[in-house]
């Protein structure tokens, strides 16, 4: 199952919504595209590593052991209230139900996208990651 069918399906889940995946889906997308319009969940978790509250979180995530949660403030963070709020009109929820849904299920997501390292090969391997945040604050 597509990565972005399986978040909107859990979205729908999680915050009860009455519309289809693929227009959920299609919100979930933009929300985790890069520049370019291209989902870049290597890029997501380069910008969590680089942050220092949230690389113990995507370590877990990407790891084999239980995902530690992340809180709808660090979800807000990380993708800035303007985006969390531009994802929650496409899917006809308010901002705050928005984070709190997609701390609930970008753990799941980032978890799926990481089994058998996929992920971390995409950003040059956990070294690699390291390295990128270095880079930011080198």
């Amino acid at each position: 199952m597509d990565l972005l069918q399986m978040g909107a399906q859990l979205l729908s889940q999680k915050l009860g919504l009455n519309i289809d995946t693929d227009t959920i889906a299609s919100a979930l997308g933009g929300l985790l595209a890069n520049e370019s319009g291209q989902v870049d969940l290597a890029g997501l978790a380069t910008k969590m590593a680089s942050s220092g509250n949230l690389s113990a979180v995507l370590g877990s995530w990407l790891g084999d052991g239980a995902n530690q949660s992340i809180s709808a403030d660090s979800i807000m963070d990380l993708f800035g209230s303007d985006r969390v709020g531009a994802f929650a009109s496409k899917v006809g929820v308010d901002t705050g139900t928005a984070a709190d849904g997609l701390a609930d299920v970008l753990p799941q997501v980032m978890d799926k996208a990481s089994s058998g390292g996929s992920l971390l090969d995409m950003a040059g391997g956990a070294s690699g990651l390291l390295g990128a945040a270095k880079s930011l604050f080198g």
